[in-house]
């Protein structure tokens, strides 16, 4: 298979009823680690790499690296970059690759939001790549972009219908009772809201701070149109947890294959279990 657009996979993804996993990369080995359990699954799969993770990583060894291992995968994989704070960094994705951006402008008042986000689809879409944006305010804290509860707001159905007429983006990643990352209570999604978007728009809906919810309460938000959901901090936490324990159950080892080996592994079973809870496997 070679890299396919967000677009491609979230229209087989509503075709099916489904959610496509959308996983957050933070290092270059986990990357074959998550497209094997992809393979393994059958599930197409979505790969997200922030700003701050693609300067970690490098632009170029991104794009070398992803690209060679979608053409090799038998399943559908996006390139996508996640969480883009300006125009400029929706470019430079473009530039290395990508097959879809987010620019997420949600911090500015509606008008500019729709304006900031009608540039990047402008450029975008010219390039063949897709676009999601973000209506409303996810609490908790992105890479660099830090909201308070304070300042968290659910997304208006209204505004968003008004978002997407005018900004002719692709997938909206809506605010609906989540958070970005460990919940300091149980959540509860606003499943009632999430239904009142989806009649407002018919765009594939995308659930930020997926870790952590429990699955009834993701599998309900599905079933209501969620189309995209996001992990990344239960696949960090696995990963540190287990490279802990690795090095302190081989303190004497500096071999960096068997210290890592265990650690790829828990990515790998959170990646196996997400897939199976937004019902992928077997979709590729």
């Amino acid at each position: 298979m070679a890299l396919v657009t967000l677009k491609e996979a979230l229209a087989e993804a509503e075709a099916g009823g489904y959610a496509v996993p959308a996983i957050n990369v933070h290092s270059l080995e986990v990357l074959p680690a998550v497209l094997q359990v992809a393979a393994e699954e059958r599930s197409p799969v979505i790969l997200q790499f922030t700003e701050g993770t693609l300067k970690f990583c490098g632009y170029d060894n991104v794009r070398v690296l992803a690209g060679h291992l979608a053409r090799v995968t038998p399943v559908p994989v996006v390139l996508h970059q996640d969480h883009g704070a300006s125009y400029e960094v929706a470019v430079r994705a473009i530039q290395a690759g990508f097959s879809s951006v987010m620019i997420d402008a949600s911090h500015l008042p509606l008008e500019e939001n729709i304006a900031a986000t009608r540039k990047v689809v402008e450029l975008a879409h010219a390039c063949g790549v897709s676009v999601e944006a973000e209506l409303g305010r996810v609490p908790g804290q992105e890479e660099e972009v830090v909201v308070s509860e304070a300042e968290a707001t659910y997304t208006d159905p209204a505004e968003a219908a008004r978002f997407v007429a005018e900004t002719g983006v692709d997938a909206l990643a809506v605010a609906v009772g989540t958070a970005h990352g460990f919940y300091k209570w149980e959540p509860k999604l606003a499943h009632d809201r999430i239904a009142a978007i989806r009649e407002a728009v018919r765009i594939p809906l995308v659930l930020h701070g997926g870790s952590g919810v429990p699955d009834a309460e993701v599998q309900r938000a599905i079933q209501l149109g969620i189309r995209k959901v996001n992990v990344s901090t239960e696949g960090k936490y696995a990963w540190a947890q287990a490279l802990r324990q690795s090095l302190a159950d081989q303190p004497g080892e500096f071999d960096p294959r068997p210290l890592l080996t265990p650690a790829l592994k828990a990515v790998q079973e959170v990646v196996r279990a997400k897939i199976r809870m937004v019902g992928s496997h077997g979709k590729a």
